[in-house]
């Protein structure tokens, strides 16, 4: 892997390459597989984290983590009663939490930027609000980075139901690329999206597990309800710790390292010339452009190809099995359907491979799966209670023998 600059790491010596180094980061999820939504899988959620603090990192400030976050679904009587302007019902709008530079004219840049886009795009700007926020948790270097918070509400105007997903994707990559086009803008590193979905809600940061519901007090109010909850600690070994680079991106969180990850971006790029789409049409596609942005981590770059591919008519399931597929070639018991599948796509698309257990949860699939030789285990159960608890280890939430 090639590392970024400014890497923490000494240079190659000898026997020594930086490339190899390895991470072990948190990540859990715990779900009801029957969609009923309550403010306590936010908080077992919250808890497993808490539980996987030690697979978390620190610098010199031990209340300066390297990341933590969570995803659930949009918890919308809880935003519905906190703006003064008109959401409409569950799936007629978008939102998602916007980081921004501090200093206060380039913020109202990129917000501007953000607006123009999705205006352009077909959808409307309902409002902003400003999460509840307080960080007197966090330690100097979590603080000196801290950016502006902001919350965006997005109308989805005439776009139809089945579109929505898609326009907001190319409205936010519109966005960026606008943003990162101004060279004016002296702060534009800290413009970063969270998410931008009609179905999900990023809540992240530079923290440690315990700073996260300190952070983000809402996340304690029993009227953020969710029937997921997908949580990240970070252990930063391959770039330095960054608000924008804690987990979950916007569909997945990750423990472990892509390394074929830059054979896999040049990949991508290549098939860029050949892109085509019915809806997006040829502007469309000029907005996505690049589908991997230069400079993102190996975990942020496989969710940005993972949210692409997802835009193609293809379900979660389905393109992580294609994007991570099975060591299938010498396995001679494996079906022939299964067969068939891994063939067919190894003529779209090369494996992404590497030490890696990923999940990832789309507002409608919550999907987790091992890397193809299975160096990043991870642990399940099913509760008597309809529950399903995935993560990197087993205890993560205290579950009675008996209810599973």
């Amino acid at each position: 892997m090639t590392l970024n600059s400014g890497s923490q790491f000494p240079p190659a010596t000898g026997m020594y390459n930086p490339s190899r180094e390895h991470d072990a980061c948190g990540l859990a999820f715990i779900a009801n597989i029957k969609g009923q939504k309550s403010h306590q899988i936010v908080k077992d959620g919250l808890d497993i984290l808490v539980n996987l603090t030690h697979r978390g990192a620190t610098g010199a400030d031990p209340r300066t983590g390297d990341g933590a976050g969570i995803l659930i679904e949009i918890p919308h009587d809880f935003y519905k009663s906190e703006v003064d302007f008109k959401l409409g019902n569950p799936g007629e709008y978008a939102t998602g939490m916007v980081f921004l530079p501090r200093d206060q004219a380039e913020a109202d840049i990129c917000c501007r930027e953000l607006e123009d886009a999705i205006s352009a795009c077909g959808l409307r700007t309902l409002g902003w609000r400003v999460p509840w926020t307080d960080n007197t948790s966090l330690g100097e270097g979590a603080r000196s980075a801290e950016p502006q918070i902001k919350q965006i509400f997005v109308g989805r105007g005439d776009i139809s139901q089945r579109d929505f997903s898609l326009i907001l994707y190319r409205a936010r990559r519109r966005a960026e690329n606008a943003v990162n086009r101004k060279i004016i803008l002296k702060a534009k590193k800290d413009f970063y999206i969270c998410s931008l979905s009609e179905k999900t809600i990023v809540y992240k940061g530079m923290f440690l597990a315990d700073q996260l519901p300190k952070y983000f007090p809402e996340l304690q109010q029993s009227t953020l309800v969710s029937a997921v909850a997908m949580v990240h600690q970070r252990f930063s070994t391959n770039t330095f710790p960054s608000w924008k680079l804690a987990h979950p991106y916007r569909y997945l969180c990750h423990n472990g390292e892509v390394n074929t990850i830059q054979g896999n971006i040049n990949q991508m790029r290549s098939r860029e010339a050949n892109l085509e789409h019915e809806v997006l049409g040829p502007e469309g596609i000029e907005d996505i452009k690049p589908l991997i942005p230069e400079g993102l981590s190996d975990s942020a770059s496989f969710d940005a190809a993972l949210e692409a591919f997802s835009h193609t008519g293809r379900t979660l399931p389905h393109v992580m099995a294609m994007m991570v597929p099975e060591a299938w070639g010498s396995r001679k018991h494996m079906n022939d359907e299964k067969r068939d599948f891994y063939t067919y796509h190894a003529n779209l698309l090369e494996p992404w491979d590497g030490p890696a257990a990923m999940a990832a949860f789309d507002g409608r699939h919550i999907c987790a799966i091992l890397d193809r030789n299975g160096l990043r285990p991870a642990r399940f159960c099913l509760t008597k209670d309809d529950r399903v608890i995935f993560g990197s280890e087993a205890g993560m939430l205290h579950v009675a023998p008996e209810d599973i």
